[in-house]
């Protein structure tokens, strides 16, 4: 029996101390340079980062794409400080009740919640491991965009990261 489900893993090497790459998932200012593909915007994260807490991110899609605001919430399930961050994501109206995501719009084929593990690995003092991973994701279109989606997050969370790394002589 072959399952018609899949797990989405995406790594990532940041030229980052671990802490700098942790406080880009904690602090709501930088989730807002990074959350939602690329041409979308965060307006608002509001960041409950503790474990049973709720976290709710906003996503505005560019006028192109109608300009709407879908919201998300992560609660949070498991929390290693400058290790791991396992949260669940669900779609939410503007309050963070959660929403199906059918009524907003999306496919069948969207699930209700998603089981996150962002796990995080110092390489050295300036160099840090990232590692994403989405749950039993319904094979499809929206997983499918959903990949991409989490590949230009991270684009954008790489270059919010390196916006934040300190001056020195040698970065001018």
């Amino acid at each position: 029996m072959t399952s018609n489900k899949q797990d989405l893993v995406f790594t990532r090497i940041f030229e980052a101390p671990v802490a700098l790459v942790w406080r880009a998932w904690v602090d709501p200012e930088m989730v807002k340079q990074w959350w939602g593909p690329n041409r979308f915007t965060c307006p608002s994260a509001m960041i409950d980062f503790r474990e049973g807490g709720k976290s709710l991110v906003c996503m505005r899609a560019p006028e192109e794409f109608g300009g709407q605001d879908m919201y998300s919430t992560w609660t949070y399930t498991r929390i290693v400080p400058l290790r791991e961050i396992d949260y669940l994501h669900h779609f939410a109206d503007k309050a963070g009740n959660r929403v199906a995501p059918v009524t907003l719009g999306l496919p069948p084929d969207m699930p209700e919640e998603v089981h996150n593990a962002v796990t995080f690995k110092a390489v050295s003092d300036s160099k840090t491991t990232l590692t994403v991973a989405e749950y039993d994701w319904p094979v499809g279109q929206m997983m499918e965009m959903s990949k991409m989606g989490m590949e230009q997050c991270l684009d954008k969370m790489a270059a919010t990261v390196a916006r934040s790394l300190p001056r020195g002589p040698d970065r001018a």
